[in-house]
């Protein structure tokens, strides 16, 4: 899609590894990555994507055309640092106009080393990924404008793709820590929790700090531990539950050594164990069932899920890239959440046993509180036991 003469020379370029090229306009970082291209329709929440370790390998199409018209802040960060790759946008990012905005939402991918592109088709751009699947893409930004075409393409087709990378390794803590801050509650902000909790083990596979301050609002008393953590190392702690984490990258990959910890503490516990996202595809393939890859996966916050135990329906935040296979699930372990836009596996728990798990996000309030019931099924469950 080359440039009009009569427009400004573009200084960023999207390639695709079919060799389609979209042009536009780079704003944060300069430079070149290549990642797998996917999109998300949610209308807010823009920071909170691109910190959220579940997008490690990814490059974020925002369908939604207002990014960065509310800027960035210290509190929206769901990790230290921007984890997406980049984001491709329909119009570039204006002068923030919010109370709560510390800086220029260009500034602060500059500043953190990533890469994002407007003044792009995107509906146009959504519907090849929704029709051929999400394609590897590279993108560039050179505030001059010179690009190398033919290495760029070479760029995306060389990206490995993400079956079979294990990225949980890259995004997890480098070693242990408790956590005690809450959900943000008017007016105070985020406080901590002053009371004694219920003993939590959270494994960090790409952990979202909303999920932690989820589960001590739910009356939790959390210890993170990384994502390589053996079944010894978590039962050192004496945790009452066992919390799995998001996280990104393909599960098969991650379950080389996630699982055999899973199973082993499965084996020698009967603590209630939640998972979340790909804490939701570790569980299944500990208990025996097997994921597959989607062709363009679900990113957003409006998919409906239907909890098929009550009948009720949760609008929810989802980001995955692969999928818990139902016809896989082991005998003793029942689907309980179905997406109502195709029918793909939402959630599962075992039938004897307080282990459950939900491919969606609870912590993230698309509903805005349609799920945040399922921290509180998880304390309740710690409660039974002890």
């Amino acid at each position: 899609m080359p440039a009009s003469s009569s427009s400004p020379r573009p200084t960023a370029c999207l390639a695709l590894a079919d060799g389609t090229l979209f042009y536009g306009t780079g704003f944060g970082a300069t430079g070149e990555t290549q990642a797998e291209l996917c999109f998300n329709t949610a209308m807010t929440g823009y920071q909170e994507i691109m910190t959220d370790p579940s997008y490690a390998g990814q490059i974020v199409t925002f369908t939604f055309p207002h990014v960065g018209n509310v800027g960035v802040n210290p509190y929206d960060d769901e990790t230290a640092d921007p984890v997406a790759n980049g984001m491709v946008v329909k119009w570039d990012p204006t002068e923030p106009s919010n109370w709560r905005a510390t800086e220029r939402l260009d500034a602060w991918l500059s500043r953190r080393g990533r890469i994002g592109i407007g003044g792009i088709d995107t509906r146009r751009l959504t519907r090849a990924i929704r029709q051929q699947g999400a394609p590897h893409a590279a993108l560039a930004h050179d505030p001059e404008g010179n690009f190398d075409l033919e290495k760029l393409v070479a760029s995306a087709r060389a990206f490995p793709g993400l079956v079979g990378l294990d990225l949980a390794g890259q995004v997890t803590c480098s070693q242990s820590y408790r956590w005690d801050e809450m959900r943000w509650a008017w007016p105070q902000g985020f406080v901590k929790r002053a009371e004694p909790g219920r003993r939590v083990v959270a494994i960090d596979y790409g952990a979202k700090r909303n999920i932690l301050r989820s589960l001590a609002s739910a009356g939790c008393d959390v210890t993170v531990l990384p994502a390589t953590a053996t079944a010894e190392e978590v039962l050192a702690h004496e945790p009452q539950g066992l919390f799995l984490s998001n996280g990104p990258g393909d599960p098969a990959a991650t379950g080389e050594y996630a699982v055999p910890m899973i199973r082993k503490v499965l084996d020698r516990s009967n603590m209630p164990v939640f998972g979340i996202c790909l804490g939701h595809q570790m569980l299944a393939l500990a208990l025996g069932a097997k994921t597959v890859k989607m062709n363009h996966g679900h990113h957003g916050a409006n998919h409906p899920v239907k909890d098929l135990q009550t009948g009720k329906v949760e609008i929810t935040s989802m980001n995955h890239g692969f999928t818990v296979d139902t016809q896989s699930l082991p005998q003793g372990v029942s689907e309980t959440h179905v997406s109502l836009f195709d029918g793909s596996n939402c959630g599962i728990r075992m039938a004897d046993r307080d282990i459950f798990s939900v491919q969606y996000h609870p912590e993230a309030s698309p509903g805005p509180q349609d799920s945040y019931y399922l921290f509180e099924r998880f304390r309740d469950a710690i409660d039974r036991v002890a």
